[in-house]
């Protein structure tokens, strides 16, 4: 049994989340008007019936009162009881010694009993049984010198059956008229939702992510149409940033695989000429080879730096809470074994973050390959790093010719690289992938001139509070 009730429920289930929205409010408004009627029924009904049987005792009290006065002034047995007329109250005497008397014609009432019984004999003043009011009687029973009278009401339903189906009338009514409203009001309310439909649905089909949706209605329907057109104004803008990254890309790799081209194209046209080892000497031969070398490095550098470019702030690395000096410590070996030939000075203090550590360790390395491009091999790139308020501080400076106050503005662009670095490896990417980095971790970057007259670049983080074992140690640094 249970089995089958849940089948039932699931069936029912499945068919609600079939219907549509507006189907749904349609019946949710119908089966509140029902419920409402229904409810309103009851509680009219049940004041009714109770205003009806206090008006029947109160003229069955009356009507006994009569009764016994006359009863009183000539006795029981000499009161005279006028013949039944077919209908109205049924009137009942009962005798000192148990009997009773009834107008001739009345219809047999039941017996009397024994509490009614007990009152005839002085036990107590008057007795009102409603027990058989569901049989058809109300029975009042009011003592007198010598007895007792009763008077017996016919129970009538006819008036609460006819507001009853007064109001099952008005029920159907209000059902049909609620159902007819709420199908009236949904589609009205849902009007704005149909129209933002159809505009998602041409936007889907044209892709013309510019077609912003009018924004109509008010409350939620408003704040819905606003936030559509804020992600198609994202989309918008994605796209614009991914057709750039595409044409600086194209732009970019233009001029490394022209070199290579031709560099290949001459090795080949020279050994098909079997002049390969007379027409370039050894020096030219070994000049030739390590140019290819750095374009091929160069690509290679490029396509890295392309791809996490075009990745975005797209990761599988997780966020942790880590300590920033490890992070720099890391960048900084790697950058030495990349380029043995550039000092690093360090000046790091513990200071720990919240971030993803192998894009922070990108960030600092792209920052110190920079420094080292521009820093004289004399002179160390010298990293700092500190805390300053509630943020982490890396500083990164070398001892170059600087940064040019006309290029500052479009240092971190993509793919921008000032005249004079024009003729230095590199793809124009590294600034823009630290400034990514450093604003995907809610932090900032900038730069200005350093005191040694070269570029410091500044990057502030906001900082963390350590895990509890290293709070006693927090602000160790390393040189």
């Amino acid at each position: 049994m249970s089995g089958l009730v849940g089948r039932e429920q699931r069936r029912l289930s499945r068919w609600w989340h079939r219907q549509s929205l507006r189907s749904r409010l349609t019946v949710i408004a119908a089966t509140a008007i029902a419920v409402s009627v229904f409810v309103a029924f009851q509680v009219a009904s049940e004041l009714m019936d109770q205003k009806l049987r206090d008006t029947a005792e109160t003229q069955l009290r009356a009507d006994a009162r009569v009764l016994a006065t006359s009863a009183q002034r000539v006795g029981l047995t000499k009161v005279q009881l006028p013949q039944y007329s077919g209908s109205g109250r049924l009137v009942r005497l009962i005798l000192p010694d148990g009997s009773t008397r009834t107008p001739a014609g009345q219809p047999a009432l039941p017996a009397v009993s024994e509490r009614a019984g007990r009152v005839a004999q002085g036990a107590s003043s008057d007795l009102l049984e409603s027990t058989d009011w569901n049989d058809g009687y109300r029975i009042y029973t009011l003592r007198t010198v010598d007895g007792a009278v009763q008077v017996v009401d016919l129970a009538d339903d006819g008036p609460v059956n006819q507001f009853g189906f007064g109001m099952l009338l008005i029920g159907l009514f209000c059902v049909v008229g609620g159902a007819l409203i709420g199908r009236t009001v949904a589609r009205t309310g849902l009007a704005p939702i149909d129209r933002l439909t159809a505009a998602a649905v041409r936007v889907a089909h044209t892709q013309d992510l510019d077609a912003d949706i009018p924004n109509e209605g008010g409350g939620e329907i408003r704040r819905l149409i606003q936030a559509i057109n804020d992600m198609l104004a994202a989309l918008r803008d994605s796209r614009q940033a991914q057709r750039l990254l595409a044409e600086d890309a194209a732009h970019e790799l233009k001029t490394p695989l022209t070199s290579l081209r031709l560099n290949i194209e001459l090795l080949i046209r020279l050994d098909r000429r079997g002049t390969l080892g007379t027409a370039l000497s050894a020096e030219s031969r070994t000049r030739l080879l390590n140019d290819l070398g750095a374009q091929v490095a160069e690509l290679s550098t490029l396509a890295a730096e392309l791809t996490d470019l075009a990745r975005g702030d797209v990761s599988d690395e997780s966020t942790e809470l880590l300590d920033l000096a490890d992070v720099v410590l890391a960048a900084a070996t790697q950058a030495r074994s990349r380029m043995p030939d550039i000092e690093v000075a360090l000046d790091v203090t513990s200071v720990w973050v919240s971030g993803r550590p192998a894009a922070l360790r990108r960030a600092v390395l792209n920052l110190i390959d920079n420094a080292g491009k521009w820093s004289p091999p004399d002179q160390p790139v010298r990293i700092r790093l500190r805390a300053e308020d509630t943020s982490a501080v890396l500083e990164v400076d070398d001892a170059g010719p600087g940064i040019d106050d006309a290029d500052i503005p479009r240092v971190f662009d993509r793919f921008y690289r000032a005249d004079s670095a024009r003729a230095l490896p590199g793809s124009g990417l590294g600034l823009s992938i630290v400034k990514r980095v450093v604003h995907a971790h809610g932090g900032r970057v900038t730069v200005v001139r350093s005191a040694r007259g070269g570029a410091l670049l500044r990057v502030a983080l906001p900082a963390a509070a350590p895990p509890a074992p290293f709070a006693a140690t927090e602000g160790t640094a390393v040189r």
